[in-house]
């Protein structure tokens, strides 16, 4: 079935080791100091980029390989540092996939009054699922600002967006969740109430 040819050759390490690109030992400690304590928060923005548990768990997987190769990389915040590596880590997961989301408009100016109002009428487990229903340009820069509590400044450099558009994002997602909260009935998904009587 194969020839010769087509095979590709091995080459087997000298050291049993050597197979793999351990860390050196003070890049290892620092990436436990350093990278694992945000593997609840890693793990959150996954899930709200993929809406998926078992593929979040990979890519954050995945996320904190790259990140413990490429430790001696890391300068500054290294949650915003890993959120980005996180961050390719979907891409390449949705680019393998060959999934396409729509592009969404991001042209209303912030609404904090209404975000206000909503988190005063809802639930934790609500905000979740309403987080989960906005689009994910949204969904990444309100998970990262709200719930990952990052700057404007690391999250434009995480999403490597500029400054303005994030901005623009968090107005947009702060507007739609409060739509959702204070008008239930127009939910995407859900009928309205004249749908619902024909």
């Amino acid at each position: 079935m194969f020839s010769r040819r087509s095979i590709p050759r091995l080459r087997i390490p000298q050291r049993p080791d050597a197979a793999f690109d351990s860390p050196q030992p003070d890049q290892a400690a620092r990436f436990r100091a350093a990278i694992v304590p945000h593997l609840d928060a890693a793990y959150t923005y996954a899930r709200y980029l993929t809406r998926d548990t078992a593929a979040a768990e990979d890519i954050v997987q995945e996320a904190f390989a790259r990140a413990l190769k490429a430790m001696s990389d890391c300068r500054g915040n290294e949650k915003a540092w890993l959120m980005a590596i996180l961050r390719r880590c979907h891409h390449d997961w949705r680019r393998a996939r060959r999934f396409e989301l729509p592009a969404e408009s991001e042209d209303e100016h912030e609404d904090v009054a209404a975000m206000r109002a909503m988190e005063s009428h809802v639930t934790v487990g609500e905000v979740r699922n309403l987080i989960e229903q906005l689009p994910e340009p949204f969904r990444e820069a309100i998970v990262l600002r709200e719930l990952q509590e990052l700057s404007y400044r690391e999250i434009a450099d995480i999403t490597q967006a500029p400054l303005g558009t994030v901005m623009s994002r968090l107005a947009r997602a702060r507007s739609m969740l409060a739509d959702l909260v204070l008008r239930p009935d127009e939910a995407p998904g859900r009928l309205t109430r004249q749908e619902k009587r024909s």
